[in-house]
């Protein structure tokens, strides 16, 4: 059986949204999807794209994985969801936009940072974290119970999945042409506070401008 919560929301998604979006869900099975977002964020519950950006049903290609990491182009054979998914939004349904949206207190992060024990033989968290070694290169050594390091890394590694996004070709000739941008944006939990990273310096700032409001707290 279906959980009841999720029963619950369903009926209420039916006599909510759907009923009063119901034309709009009928123009998208119809015409399909076209949407020029797409966000490539992390899998914390804490954190849904569509609910961070308010957005409407067809607006926005979410991508979600832990840490919301973008490998490098890297066509070995393997499986490669998001590097699949990445495929799709660009030259299927040619994106004009990609956000990389990473997120304070991420759990996948930490896992990196304190070089925790793996939850299982396979370790697929561990190996997937492994990526952003480079990013945690660029910082030196971690300092005991830091957690400025933290937010630091939480920064540097999505400076990373910006880099790697580079590395797919169609993405690389998109943007050269002008056709698609790619964003960094860092998610503050316990604020709402969205910074949206400034491609001239690096920084990351508040969207609205100001200066953050929010110092990264233990979880």
């Amino acid at each position: 059986m279906l959980p009841e919560r999720l029963a619950k929301g369903y009926r209420a998604f039916l006599d909510g949204r759907f009923s009063s979006e119901r034309s709009r869900y009928e123009m998208l099975a119809e015409a399909g999807q076209r949407p020029e977002i797409m966000v490539i964020g992390c899998v914390d519950s804490r954190v849904s794209p569509e609910v961070i950006f308010d957005a409407a049903p067809g607006e926005l290609l979410v991508v979600r994985n832990v840490a919301n990491i973008v490998p490098a182009y890297d066509p070995d054979g393997h499986q490669h969801g998001t590097s699949a998914a990445l495929e799709f939004g660009v030259q299927a349904l040619r994106v004009k936009h990609i956000v990389v949206l990473g997120h304070a207190l991420c759990g996948g992060i930490r896992a990196f940072a304190d070089d925790m024990e793996p939850l299982s033989p396979g370790d697929f968290i561990g190996r997937w974290m492994s990526q952003i070694a480079p990013a945690a290169e660029t910082l030196g050594p971690r300092k005991a119970n830091d957690l400025e390091y933290l937010r630091r890394l939480e920064f540097a590694s999505v400076e990373l999945s910006l880099q790697n996004l580079m590395t797919f070709p169609c993405v690389r000739i998109l943007v050269e042409r002008g056709k698609l941008q790619l964003h960094g944006a860092y998610f503050g939990i316990a604020s709402g506070q969205l910074l949206v990273r400034n491609p001239e310096t690096g920084k990351f700032n508040p969207v609205f401008g100001g200066a953050p409001d929010w110092l990264p707290t233990a979880s």
